[in-house]
């Protein structure tokens, strides 16, 4: 027999040694995971015997006990739970968590059948990636600081730089160390060549920064001009200060005390921007990935491209973008079609 709480373990190990998933995935499929076994050790017994769970703790014992009504009863709680039900995104989320789950525990023999395979999660109403304005996004990386004698202004720039340069999700510009930014001359074609961060001071070559995003999936992007005066600025004027005050570390972006920039910390960062240029609407670090690939399909770049700066498994999750609102697709007609207007 085994257990649950065993099955969730190994599992866990699977994902986080074998298929290479982040802390932050990993830390997800955790939670997700705790909550799916805690709400089955409070729940009567939902499989066709009808038997009792006896409290809970016997059915949840033996994972080979799960059943389609067990998963099917959770995506249900967690639509209409009384603490305040789940949006549909965050149970299908939730929903995807157990299915990885089952999947796996079906591979391992665990279970004669995989429980979740037929279970749906709630669908979810279509939503459109909220994008700001370029406008809107000068007035926030002005917001940002960036005078030479500010190190917190400088580094703030360019972090806020870099993610709108490189539409990187904000666990990924944290991540980031200093090796990773880098140049590449005109000759060379390995991504993996340059001097580090040193070398993006040179005036020749291309910037360019690695970035390892989901599954240890890593892509190469450009970094433009403003970026990489920012993130060049910030190296040579801002990091030595914060690096003095901590132990030495390989990561580019470093808090108050010397250690790697948090999501946290950065999230704080991109708020304070958002509050001194005085924006009205929500500003999160998703803002800038959504913004670096709207402008870009706006100004006409290819979706297969903007595909792989984003690191997109599928190029369906990027077409996404390419949905324009009623106000342009109407400010397009009428300027192009000759009898639009009188």
């Amino acid at each position: 027999m085994t257990t649950l709480d065993r099955a969730v373990d190994t599992y866990l190990r699977h994902v986080a040694v074998e298929r290479g998933l982040s802390r932050h995935t990993v830390s997800a499929y955790r939670r997700d995971l705790t909550v799916f076994a805690e709400w089955l050790a409070t729940t009567p017994e939902v499989h066709s015997e009808g038997a009792d769970r006896a409290g809970g703790a016997s059915a949840t014992a033996d994972v080979g006990r799960l059943a389609r009504a067990d998963v099917a009863g959770f995506v249900a709680h967690l639509a209409s739970r009384p603490e305040g039900p789940l949006a549909p995104r965050s149970v299908a989320r939730m929903l995807s968590s157990v299915r990885s789950f089952t999947a796996f525990a079906a591979a391992e023999g665990w279970v004669p059948l995989d429980p979740a395979t037929a279970v749906r999660p709630p669908k979810a109403p279509s939503r459109l990636p909220k994008a700001i304005s370029v406008h809107d996004v000068e007035r926030l990386l002005e917001a940002a600081g960036g005078a030479d004698d500010d190190p917190v202004g400088l580094r703030d720039r360019a972090l806020l730089e870099l993610l709108y340069a490189t539409g990187a999700r904000i666990s990924e510009a944290v991540g980031l160390s200093v090796d990773d930014v880098t140049t590449l001359s005109d000759s060379d074609s390995d991504p993996d060549y340059g001097a580090g961060a040193s070398g993006a001071g040179r005036g020749d070559g291309v910037a360019v920064v690695k970035v390892t995003g989901k599954g240890n999936k890593q892509r190469v992007v450009p970094l433009g001009s403003y970026a990489r005066a920012a993130v060049e600025a910030y190296l040579v004027r801002a990091r030595p200060v914060f690096a003095a005050r901590g132990p030495s570390t390989p990561a580019l972006f470093l808090g108050a005390r010397g250690a790697r920039l948090s999501r946290q910390s950065a999230w704080l960062v991109i708020q304070a921007a958002a509050e001194r240029a005085g924006l009205a609407e929500h500003v999160s670090p998703h803002t800038f990935r959504h913004s670096f690939a709207t402008h870009l399909l706006e100004g006409g770049a290819d979706v297969r491209v903007v595909q792989e700066l984003l690191g997109h498994a599928s190029v369906a999750t990027t077409q996404i973008y390419t949905l324009v609102t009623a106000d342009m697709l109407r400010d397009v007609y009428q300027t192009a079609h000759p009898r639009a207007r009188r």
